[in-house]
Parts: structure tokens; C-alpha cells; sequence
């Protein structure tokens, strides 16, 4: 019936898919003068206008607090903008309804500092639920999540219990969900916060591999050691405002020293 009729708002968007060519030359991810405020005389973000390209793989830094998760979150709709437009393939995402969220974040991959999976769950379980929510065939979902494992280098580590594995390995479950449904970006808010730095350097590379695909990726973190280490685009974010290099720390103009810039 018309009236139960679910509408997609975005396409599902998937990394490699193929698209035309007016699309493809668009960025996926666009903000405009972009405020949001948690308390009325302070933005937290201010005037942000960024501009993200399909494939891209960006930093995003900043002192703690400086606003990358919030960042984040205004991207997957956790928070709404006070100012300004967010723009994901085209669509201004602040003016969906609460109803059509969820179709958004089907198109994203999203990964946090704490993992936020299910110890009591298997590390099969973890991933498929990213399909199981959307009524795949129960056949897909084993070769789709048997494929994610493997590329996250978990392959046939399915059955084993999640609160067996270490925290590195734990990162790793929660990667292979991000990427299992294909999507157009993935957003890594600190991903490497709760490893050690050879662990981090593992993670950082994974989400390369990913990117190297055709997935864009936004990195958010404040190790310097990370960033230190690659020529990806950086995003700072200091009292609100941001500022870029195109090629990483080498080719920084900020007038903030380098220990303001990644706190």
C-alpha cells in the first residue's frame, strides 16, 4: 500500500559501485558555515566549511575537546547543526526525519575509541548484526561477514566468544562491522585511543587498506605519532575553527606549534 511504502532517501551508496560521472565529480561530504553550539556565548564549531572528495582519506585532529567527535556526530546525525548545512552525497542531512536516519547510517561505517561491541556475543554475531538490521539473506550475511573477517585479519575467527579477544583484536571486530555493509564513508572517532602505538600503527594501516578500495574515510585523532607518520590530508580543529594541509604535518601553515595543533 501507498501508505506503508518505505522510501529511501539516499541511495546505498557502496565503494566501488558504479556511478555517473556528474556524481562521481561531487564531494561526498560537505559542510557549510557550520555552528554548533553546547552553550550559547561559545561555539563549539564555528563558521566550518569543509569540503570531503569521494576516495579521500583525511585526519581529523585537534586538542581534546576541540570538537572532532562533534564533528562526527553532526555528520551521523547523533547531533543536529545549530548553523549551516552538512551535505552527505548532495543531501542536507540536518532536515531528515527522524524516521529516514537510519537509511542514512546505512551508507556509514562508524568505529569508536571503545569499540562498542557485545563481549557475550561472538565475533560472527558482532559483525552480521550490521546486516541482520537491514533483512539480508542469511546466506549473504555469511559470505559478506566471512569476507570482512578476513579482511580485517580475523579470517575464520567467526565462532570464538568477543570477550576472549585483546583490545587490538576487539578494534579489529569492530571494523570488520563498520565495513561489512559496504558503505560510502566511514568515520573512525579515535580509533586508536585505547591501543598501544604498535597496535594504533596496525589500525591506521587497516583503515588504509579500506580507503585503498574506494571507501573515503575521516580519521579523527590526536596522536601525534599517527600523524606524524602519513602525508593524508589534516583537518584541525582549534576553538572551533578549522584549518588544513593537503599533505599532512610537513606541509602544515598553521600559526598554532604542533603541540596545540594535536593537544
Amino acid at each position: 500500500m501507498q501508505g506503508t511504502k518505505v522510501v529511501r532517501p539516499f541511495p546505498f551508496f557502496r565503494a566501488g559501485a558504479r556511478a555517473s560521472q556528474p556524481q562521481l565529480s561531487k564531494p561526498i561530504l560537505v559542510l557549510e558555515d557550520v555552528y554548533k553550539f553546547f552553550r550559547p556565548d561559545q561555539p563549539t564549531l564555528r563558521g566550518v566549511d569543509l569540503s570531503v572528495e569521494r576516495g579521500e582519506f583525511a585526519f581529523i585532529t585537534g586538542p581534546s575537546g576541540a570538537g572532532k567527535s562533534t564533528l562526527l556526530k553532526l555528520v551521523y546525525r547523533e547531533l543536529r547543526v545549530d548553523e549551516g548545512r552538512v551535505l552527505f552525497c548532495g543531501r542536507d542531512i540536518a532536515r531528515l526525519t527522524d524516521k529516514s536516519i537510519p537509511f542514512l547510517r546505512r551508507n556509514l561505517g562508524i568505529v569508536f575509541q571503545d569499540f562498542r561491541i557485545i563481549d557475550h556475543w561472538t565475533v560472527f554475531e558482532n559483525v552480521a548484526v550490521a546486516l541482520e538490521i537491514v533483512s539480508m539473506p542469511q546466506r549473504l550475511i555469511r559470505s559478506r561477514v566471512a569476507e570482512a573477517l578476513e579482511r580485517v585479519g580475523l579470517a575464520g575467527r567467526g565462532p570464538e566468544q568477543t570477550s576472549n579477544l585483546s583490545g587490538g583484536e576487539k578494534q579489529r571486530v569492530a571494523v570488520a562491522r563498520a565495513i561489512v555493509p559496504e558503505p560510502a564513508l566511514i568515520l573512525a572517532d579515535e580509533p586508536t585511543g585505547n591501543l598501544d602505538p604498535h597496535l594504533a600503527i596496525d589500525i591506521l594501516t587497516l583503515f588504509e587498506e579500506i580507503n585503498s578500495t574506494g571507501t573515503t574515510v575521516l580519521f579523527a585523532t590526536h596522536d601525534h605519532s599517527l600523524i606524524s607518520k602519513r602525508d593524508h590530508r589534516l583537518i584541525s580543529i582549534d576553538e572551533g575553527r578549522v584549518s588544513e594541509a593537503q599533505q599532512g604535518l610537513k606541509h602544515w601553515q598553521g600559526s598554532s606549534g604542533i603541540h596545540t595543533l594535536v593537544g
